[in-house]
């Protein structure tokens, strides 16, 4: 190993250590210098302005979870779109019917949630989560 190796990794150590300690020096000036007065207004809950109700452990809907799957299912879909769109010109007639047949797998997909009524946030749910 050359002498000079470690050296590459200098300004690396140097950039690391003066974070952490620039770091050290804000969380410490904080401290010393900040008011440290405890109240009951600052031991309060500020989550919407309101006092919480009920326990912290409540169970959401099962919809709510599903609903931000298909959410993210869907963006991830139309991530695909943008280099179609950018490759649109090259692909010519080819490439359009390549994502018409991509655009209904899509759409029947979106479909078939809707029909399970994923989406669906005013239909009332039973205790086991299904639909009533």
């Amino acid at each position: 190993m050359p002498p000079y190796y470690m050296a590459r990794y200098l300004p690396i150590l140097v950039q690391l250590l003066l974070g952490i300690g620039l770091a050290s020096i804000i969380v410490t000036l904080s401290y010393l210098i900040g008011r440290h007065k405890r109240s009951a207004v600052k031991g309060r809950a500020y989550e919407c302005g309101m006092d919480p109700v009920g326990d912290a452990g409540h169970r959401f809907s099962v919809k709510f979870y599903l609903v931000a799957i298909v959410f993210i299912l869907f963006d991830i879909e139309a991530v695909f779109l943008i280099p179609w769109a950018i490759e649109m010109r090259r692909l010519k007639l080819f490439g359009f019917f390549e994502m018409l047949v991509y655009m209904l797998i899509v759409l029947a997909g979106f479909y078939y949630i809707w029909t399970k009524g994923v989406i669906d946030w005013n239909q009332p749910e039973g205790a086991d989560g299904e639909p009533l």
